[in-house]
């Protein structure tokens, strides 16, 4: 195997492993937290809010609505606990895609510093919601490493980090030359970014805990119950599902990722882009200390996303990032994060892998998260792969708007306009390849210059 490439070993030993064990396709988080069928309610023929979603937008939203008083029912088209948010990585970040200074441009400076500081408030809510409502969720305030391969991703960083400290008053510093390995035991980063502000947690426990405390509230949950269209009615909207017709005053949207043609409107708006995680071969404590010594979620700059972190209870690696693939369940990006993971770590070249799973992620042409509304429908939607907290956040902030609370201030993420169509899109995103072969050929480039230094 000494003529061939890295990323060709990794597949022929990803093929030799696939003949004597088994990959299993479901989340690693399913080990520890399995979704029972919901019980089936009565459709109501009348509700005040109808909410389609039932993630942690849209169940985030139908507690905030229960809790005021109104009579809600929730729809999903499948089981609940089956989409991204007992899926994801579990990384509590609540990060935005865009530069500072692009939200600038865009936004202008008041609703680019809002967006930012909303941030905070939204991590903050999450941790007092997980309190409050006793969800356990393994949750721990661990803080976040991103890692910088070149002198000039240091030095964006640095500034960065200087930002957050000095203007948003976040507990944040950079991170240069040996001091990596105090955060993360690998040669690939010069130097990076730490703040303290950014925890992880176990996703599918926070989706069981909001399913538990949305019943609790009275809120009515019809999971396996597909919307097929919706009409406005003079007395508001009238809901077509596969269980029969619902009248409702309001409509919330909140699919995200998983918007299928019963919102022709939205599906040309939202990309459905596939995120997988791979789970490691359990790690002796000794080999975690020396990878991950600081125990913190982390990431880095490049342009297909990967991020990662130790799972809860230390005993292995999760590793993630855009899969690059539209249709089936194909083993190419399972190498390729098995490449990158030796990458970063060549000691676990030749780990083996236990779980290899994907959700979708929503991505659109402004790469905020937002809502928006259309009529009596809201949407809250357009996560852009940091769902955790914005999920949640959007969705409590849309239950607000609707009840037209005037005691708690706009959100900056409240935009009046949907995100734009994105063209030649009608909901099956063929160009996926094409982009990820364009970000894969960046991140290749800003590799040959970090070996050049």
């Amino acid at each position: 195997m000494a003529q061939l490439s890295l990323a060709t070993q990794q597949q022929y030993r990803f093929m030799t492993q696939t003949l004597s064990t088994s990959i299993k396709s479901t989340p690693y988080w399913w080990e520890d937290c399995a979704f029972s069928p919901l019980p089936v309610s009565k459709l109501d023929k009348s509700c005040d809010v109808a909410i389609v979603g039932g993630g942690y937008t849209g169940l985030s939203a139908a507690i905030e609505l229960a809790r005021a008083g109104k009579h809600v029912q929730l729809f999903d088209r499948q089981a609940l606990g089956q989409a991204a948010s007992s899926r994801n990585g579990g990384m509590a970040s609540g990060s935005i895609r865009p530069s500072r200074k692009e939200l600038i441009r865009r936004f202008g400076l008041d609703r680019a510093n809002g967006i930012l500081l909303e941030g905070q408030t939204a991590r903050q809510d999450l941790w007092r919601f997980l309190k409050a409502d006793n969800i356990e969720a393994d949750f721990t305030l661990s803080g976040l490493f991103e890692g910088a391969m070149t002198a000039e991703e240091t030095e964006e960083l640095r500034r960065h980090a200087g930002f957050l400290h000095d203007s948003l008053g976040i507990e944040t510093f950079a991170v240069q030359g040996s001091d990596v390995r105090n955060y993360i035991g690998t040669d690939l980063y010069v130097g990076g970014m730490v703040r303290m502000d950014i925890g992880g947690l176990q996703p599918a426990k926070l989706l069981a805990g909001m399913i538990r405390v949305a019943r609790e509230t009275k809120a009515v949950i019809h999971e396996n119950t597909a919307v097929l269209e919706w009409a406005s009615d003079r007395a508001g909207l009238r809901i077509t599902t596969n269980r029969g017709e619902v009248l409702a005053k309001k409509l919330l949207v909140c699919t995200d990722g998983y918007t299928d043609g019963f919102d022709p409107w939205l599906c040309r708006r939202l990309v459905p882009v596939r995120s997988r995680i791979i789970a490691t071969e359990p790690l002796d404590k000794q080999v975690m200390d020396r990878l991950m010594p600081a125990r913190m979620m982390y990431g880095d700059m490049r342009k297909l996303s990967y991020y990662y972190r130790p799972a809860p209870d230390g005993s292995r690696i999760l590793f993630g990032g855009r899969d690059g693939t539209t249709a089936g369940d194909p083993a190419t990006p399972i190498v390729n994060l098995r490449t990158e993971l030796a990458r970063l770590f060549p000691e676990l070249n030749n780990l083996g892998i236990t779980h290899s799973w994907f959700g979708n992620v929503a991505m659109h042409r402004d790469m905020i998260p937002r809502i928006f509304s259309r009529g009596n429908t809201i949407y809250a939607t357009g996560y852009c792969g940091s769902g955790i907290v914005w999920a949640r956040w959007l969705g409590k902030k849309a239950a607000l708007k609707i009840l037209e609370d005037t005691e708690q201030p706009r959100s900056a993420f409240d935009f009046d306009q949907a995100p734009k169509a994105v063209p030649f899109f009608r909901g099956r995103p063929w160009f996926i390849p094409l982009v990820y072969w364009m970000y894969e050929r960046n991140d290749r480039k800003t590799l040959r210059r970090r070996k050049k230094a």
